[in-house]
């Protein structure tokens, strides 16, 4: 298996090998860490090896692939003109999807930032606009034309700058989410109040590390490393031998929304500062009379314009960003409930504690375990 382990689909799909392998199996297997760029294994010029599951990222890798004259099985490029079987994400879908996500969401301006270092980041952006487009929107895409991350970053601080808000932003990648976010904070633009962004693959490492968490679409790796596997299974059994370059596409999962995109436009400027309010200070001391002071309205007044813009009341929404804040603790800390319940707003973990079981269906503590699992 040549298949990178440096990022989460990587990392998927050789879950999903190893799920046909225990299913079908047992099989011989070499794997090592990789990251996208790692040579080809010098001693597997020579193997006497049956098959062989690769991402390949460069012309010498696929030359080498080629030379040892045994079924390949390629789980990356579609650019790359080789004789291999492709097994992958239909990128065609994931561009429409986000873009479905952030109309539903209210947003009525939108723009993509692009990575053209790949076909398919192209394809996915391609996508996002055309789907924008039929909407009747329309949609600037950034390029970047400076290699240097610093200049990068400014260029694109500048551009989210110009950009009429609230807007909705498809990052084609999650590490151009990463950085959208990034240079979002060093333009001070509140996000998602006043730009939402959604990256794709879903990256754990880079999801969860970005501030704030970047919403993503899942790929299905373990489905592609799956399926996989039971071609080249079936093709070195001599059950059947699969056409030169044929391809066998799998749809995306859905998006899996985090802090970044998980707001609902709103134009109403004092009620988009509400919610900016509410965002920042949900795991304080506030209550909806503070939040109303704060925005120079009445408490009704308030009331009445978020439900209808949202579709959340304002002690709602303060409680679906504490219980969030909870789930994130429980998951990613091995903190007490008193201290969670102190980080996050809550006077009593009882109370919390309680409240949770009826949100949830389940207990702080099952939570835990079942996302340690």
């Amino acid at each position: 298996m040549l298949v990178d382990t440096s990022r989460s689909y990587g990392r998927d799909i050789v879950r999903g090998i190893r799920r046909y392998v225990a299913e079908h199996g047992p099989w011989s297997l070499y794997l090592e860490p990789r990251d996208l760029r790692s040579q080809f294994p010098a001693w597997l010029k020579d193997w006497k090896g049956d098959g062989i599951l690769s991402r390949t990222v460069d012309e010498t890798l696929l030359r080498q692939l080629k030379a040892t004259k045994l079924p390949v099985v390629e789980l990356r490029t579609t650019v790359l003109k080789h004789p291999f079987p492709y097994v992958g994400m239909d990128n065609s879908v994931i561009g429409t999807r986000v873009a479905q996500h952030l109309r539903n969401r209210g947003f009525q301006h939108f723009a993509c930032v692009l990575d053209d270092s790949e076909n398919f980041f192209i394809e996915r952006s391609e996508l996002f606009t055309q789907t924008v487009g039929g909407m009747g929107f329309d949609c600037p895409v950034f390029r970047s034309k400076h290699p240097n991350w610093e200049q990068h970053q400014r260029d694109l601080a500048a551009w989210l700058r110009e950009l009429p808000k609230p807007a909705g932003v498809f990052a084609v990648n999650d590490q151009m989410g990463f950085w959208v976010l990034d240079a979002a904070r060093r333009a001070g633009i509140a996000v998602p109040e006043e730009v939402a962004v959604v990256g794709a693959e879903n990256d754990n490492m880079l999801c969860e590390t970005a501030s704030p968490a970047l919403s993503s679409v899942r790929l299905r790796g373990q489905t592609v490393g799956y399926h996989a596997a039971k071609l080249l299974d079936e093709w070195m059994a001599g059950k059947r031998t699969p056409k030169p370059g044929e391809r066998h596409y799998h749809l995306p999962g859905d998006i899996v929304v985090r802090q970044s995109s998980d707001i609902v436009a709103v134009e109403d400027a004092r009620i988009a500062a509400a919610l900016r309010f509410i965002r920042q200070h949900a795991t304080g001391q506030i209550d909806v009379p503070r939040v109303a002071r704060e925005v120079a309205l009445s408490r009704s007044v308030l009331e009445r314009r978020m439900k209808s813009l949202i579709g959340r009341s304002p002690g709602e929404e303060i409680n679906r960003l504490r219980f969030a804040a909870v789930e994130k603790l429980l998951a990613q800390t091995d903190l007490t409930l008193d201290a969670i319940a102190a980080r996050c707003g809550f006077a009593h973990p009882q109370y919390m504690a309680e409240a949770f079981r009826k949100r949830l269906g389940m207990t702080p503590g099952d939570f835990r375990k079942r996302r340690s699992v």
